[in-house]
């Protein structure tokens, strides 16, 4: 489970990860134990690469910093991702979902 200090850590490294692989955070939702992004990713990059290393990257980070975090885990994320592009439903549509989310 993330607390408040892990989630504000988190966000910082979404933003520090995103700015290096050419993309751009447009929302974020991080929960107690899932997170929702809504990413604007330079295709050249591509969206299953940028979550990938995301993921692998704040892992490592934050089991660095908090210890506990490593605790009877192997990794702090799992494999699975769900990813959607833009295109059947609308950004504003999109927005909607997410802001819906923080009053999860």
């Amino acid at each position: 489970m993330l607390g408040e200090k892990i989630a504000k850590r988190l966000l910082e490294l979404i933003h520090e990860r995103c700015a290096e692989l050419d993309c751009q955070v447009l929302d974020v939702v991080i929960q107690p134990d899932h997170v929702h992004l809504l990413l604007d990713v330079n295709p050249k990059v591509g969206i299953y690469k940028v979550v990938s290393q995301m993921k692998g990257y704040t892992s490592r980070v934050l089991r660095e910093e908090f210890p506990h975090l490593r605790r009877g885990l192997s990794s702090l994320w799992t494999r699975d991702k769900f990813i959607a592009s833009v295109g059947t439903v609308t950004l504003d549509v999109i927005r909607k979902y997410i802001d819906a989310q923080k009053g999860v």
